[in-house]
């Protein structure tokens, strides 16, 4: 008779993976992030704590996983996943994309529940040389290199200077909407997103 317990493990360890991941976000949006442990996650799984640290060395690994899933959309791919997969729009009109994109990047900052995960996880990142070289791989290079993709293309299109240094544009666009965020300084709006499109596009003119 065909043995079924390696198929049986295999959707048990996912389901308790999924459960971690939902619980560490659920934590992290209803507590102050420094009563948030890997027992209190265990508990909120319904798992044992070794659970956890069989696949994740610490809590701030943790709640890399939480993030990294999140952003993949539901609970992302199991264990070996090299980050999400993205592609900014191509519909030819850079300055619309980017309004697009960007535009959703504030939005997404400005959800309580995102914004405590992301403050955590940037705390975390702060003072972990391993977490941030791993943030780095598994979705910071993969975002950036999608974004150049998508910058390349209006270059090749006559839209975007073609000497324009690729990593400062970036810098122009992102930072400030990151720098507010970071400090509270103001209300993360569309207005504000398109307002620094517009920015980056004329510093960037052919």
């Amino acid at each position: 008779m065909p043995n079924e317990k390696g198929p049986d493990h295999s959707r048990r360890k996912e389901r308790s993976r999924q459960a971690i991941l939902a619980a560490t976000r659920a934590l992290v949006a209803e507590e102050p992030y420094e009563k948030v442990t890997v027992e209190a996650i265990a508990a909120r799984a319904g798992v044992g704590k070794q659970t956890i640290y069989r696949r994740w060395p610490s809590k701030s690994a943790v709640v890399f996983a939480a993030f990294l899933a999140l952003s993949e959309g539901a609970d992302g791919p199991g264990e070996g996943a090299d980050g999400p997969a993205v592609a900014l729009p191509d519909t030819g009109d850079l300055g619309a994309d980017l309004r697009l994109v960007l535009r959703a990047t504030a939005e997404e900052f400005a959800d309580p529940a995102f914004d405590r995960l992301i403050r955590a996880l940037t705390t975390e990142i702060a003072n972990d040389a391993v977490l941030a070289a791993e943030y780095q791989e598994k979705l910071a290079q993969p975002l950036e290199e999608a974004k150049k993709a998508r910058l390349r293309s209006a270059q090749a299109a006559g839209q975007l200077a073609a000497d324009a240094d690729l990593d400062l544009f970036l810098d122009l666009l992102y930072a400030p909407l990151f720098q507010r965020w970071l400090h509270r300084a103001g209300p993360l709006t569309a207005d504000y997103a398109d307002a620094l499109v517009d920015a980056a596009l004329r510093a960037f003119a052919p």
